[in-house]
């Protein structure tokens, strides 16, 4: 292989906050979802004390992507480098790590490595991994910086977190189903007006739909899911509604016997939402603030929720 055939990139930025602290918050996969715009979500496949292995799904100019890399954590050095086993066409190879180095008890420089190959080291496929690059690691350092200094009162207060279950008499693999196939959803409920459903990858879905609000006027968001059969189905709003500058959640689907030999089923939708305070007097009017947006996209947010899960309990039901 030609060495010119190597990529090597680096972007930084310098944050307002401890090393150490930034360190751990890129450390915690788990968060990546509400901190780096690209990502859709992150599990671990392994995970040890210095080396990991996670599963990352997120978007690559625009396109939902998915790989698996291998991490090791130097909380010494703050540094964590990681590595694609492998990488999803048409990157060929894949690795980097981020760097953070303390410029004062309050400041902190991070550095974002990347080093990478093109499938078949063709050019114009390097360009394409070059613009994504360049795009997703401004990005998330721009929102990695963000997030860490309006860590305060007011940026927690529009941070909202909450969970809606039903219980079902029927089988997991039921409740999955009927989520699973959104397509369908625009004949099952009724506050889904259209939908369109793409799986360009098995377990990777783009769903975008219009979707009624109680007052009789529609909304369209987009959204990447990413599917775990038979459950848990996770997801990451990408077109959002206006009081909303982030929704990410998961549907979750727990099967268990009970004494009788009966099977039932606990399905639930957790979401977590940043509220988009400039878009509060707009939407709620002039004298609404963050606490009537919060009790307005909950109530809005529970009330699709708990009618998916309505619909998908009579399913299920239906079908013992």
């Amino acid at each position: 292989m030609p060495q010119s055939a190597l990529r090597e990139v680096e972007h930084e930025i310098v944050v307002a906050a401890p090393a150490a602290d930034l360190y751990r918050l890129i450390a915690e996969v788990e968060n990546w979802p509400r901190i780096f715009p690209p990502t859709i979500y992150v599990d671990h496949v392994e995970r040890g004390e210095k080396e990991e292995r996670i599963r990352i799904w997120a978007t690559a100019n625009g396109a939902p992507k998915n790989w698996t890399s291998r991490r090791t954590l130097d909380s010494e050095a703050l540094r964590i480098g990681f590595r694609q086993e492998i990488s999803a066409p048409p990157v060929a190879a894949m690795g980097g790590a981020w760097v953070i180095e303390s410029l004062s008890d309050a400041e902190s420089r991070v550095r974002l490595l990347h080093d990478y190959r093109a499938v078949d080291d063709d050019p114009e496929k390097l360009e394409w991994i070059d613009k994504a690059v360049d795009r997703n690691s401004r990005s998330e350092l721009a929102a990695l910086k963000s997030n860490v200094e309006l860590a305060t009162a007011q940026s927690q207060e529009l941070l909202l977190s909450f969970e809606d279950s039903v219980r079902v008499n029927g089988s997991a693999k039921d409740v999955y189903d009927f989520v699973n196939e959104a397509h369908l959803w625009a004949e099952r409920l009724p506050h889904v007006a259209t939908v369109r459903l793409d799986e360009n990858a098995p377990g990777l879905q783009t769903l975008e739909m219009d979707t009624r609000a109680k007052d009789g006027s529609t909304h369209t968001t987009k959204s990447i899911r990413v599917t775990f059969p038979h459950h848990r189905i996770a997801y990451k709003q990408i077109t959002l509604p206006a009081l909303m500058s982030l929704h990410t959640g998961y549907w979750t689907f727990v099967e268990e016997v009970e004494a009788g030999g009966s099977v039932v089923t606990t399905a639930s939708s957790q979401h977590t939402v940043v509220i988009e305070p400039e878009n509060i007097a707009r939407v709620l009017g002039p004298k609404a603030g963050v606490e009537e947006a919060r009790e307005y996209v909950q109530g809005a947010l529970s009330t699709n929720s708990l009618a998916t899960l309505g619909h998908a309990k009579d399913y299920a039901e239906a079908k013992r």
